[in-house]
């Protein structure tokens, strides 16, 4: 497919926009902890998507009934990993960590992804994904650490860090399973059915926690977090796939957590460090090395 020369220049902007809306998020995130439960601000988030997409979605659910019931049970199974588990403990997570943190975890997804797949796609990583993995895990220790390693001893001060580690540790289980699945389905309905099984998936946790209520001071968190991350960045990423092709527009997901420390910086006085500043550069470097290419990739199994 050809594309004008001077759209590709502007094409740059639509990976940018997103990770500066997903790095926004994680800053909402942990902004609104004040003024709203996770499982609130996250069944809340999931409406609000539900509520814009439903005038859209109607009609192409009809037209594509048969797709839909040929994969509801992986659509549920999705929602359930990126959309209920990994979002409600990031919600979780930043009651008890910095969006800084949060941010700097967030990048480990690629890492996480790789180790998911010897299980799950029997693939093993080559020696490139080897040391990437064993790099970044190195920089997020020293992040965790808060620079000085005996601090890991320390268990219980870690806890937020715990849990966005599980969080991205479950978003690497839904990206892993979706490139297993392959579903034939479009994007946007794909996302549709999973909001909807993510809001069915609340309930008990709403029934039995309660929600607290929309107020002026958590409000406009929510709207946010429902239309932007949830619906914007989404399609943004996919034009971007389109122009910029899948390998040029993942490298601009190494800048998530630089933006991430930038905005909690500026809008929650967040510090960052030396040991931020060489755990994310190891970070980064770890993500670069462990998605470079090998020559042939071995498989676990025989075909």
């Amino acid at each position: 497919m050809q594309h004008n020369p001077k759209m590709m220049r502007w094409a740059v902007l639509l990976p940018l926009l997103s990770v500066f809306i997903w790095s926004l998020n994680i800053a909402v995130t942990r902004y609104v902890t004040e003024y709203i439960s996770p499982v609130s601000i996250s069944f809340y988030r999931w409406l609000v998507a539900f509520i814009m997409l439903t005038p859209f979605m109607l009609p192409q659910l009809y037209k594509n009934r048969a797709l839909i019931q040929q994969h509801w049970k992986q659509l549920a199974v999705l929602a359930a990993f990126g959309m209920v588990l990994y979002q409600g403990l990031s919600y979780s997570a930043a009651h008890y960590t910095t969006a800084t943190n949060m941010g700097i975890i967030n990048a480990f997804i690629p890492v996480f992804t790789i180790l998911v797949s010897v299980f799950i796609l029997k693939e093993w990583p080559n020696r490139f994904a080897l040391l990437g993995c064993l790099i970044s895990f190195s920089g997020l220790l020293l992040v965790i650490a808060k620079g000085h390693w005996a601090n890991l001893l320390s268990l219980g001060g870690h806890a937020g860090d715990a849990i966005m580690l599980a969080a991205v540790f479950f978003y690497a289980f839904y990206g892993v399973l979706l490139k297993k699945w392959q579903l034939k389905i479009p994007l946007f309905i794909s996302v549709y059915v999973q909001i909807f099984f993510a809001l069915l998936y609340h309930l008990p946790f709403v029934l039995y926690l309660g929600l607290d209520a929309i107020n002026a001071q958590n409000v406009w968190s929510v709207l946010y977090a429902g239309m932007f991350p949830s619906l914007a960045a989404p399609l943004l990423w996919m034009l971007s796939i389109q122009y910029l092709g899948p390998n040029q527009t993942s490298v601009f997901m190494n800048l998530m957590p630089i933006v991430t420390a930038a905005i909690a910086y500026c809008w929650l006085a967040e510090q960052w460090t030396v040991y931020h500043s060489i755990g994310t550069a190891l970070a980064i470097l770890g993500v670069l090395l462990a998605q470079k290419k090998a020559p042939a990739r071995v498989k676990l199994m025989a075909e």
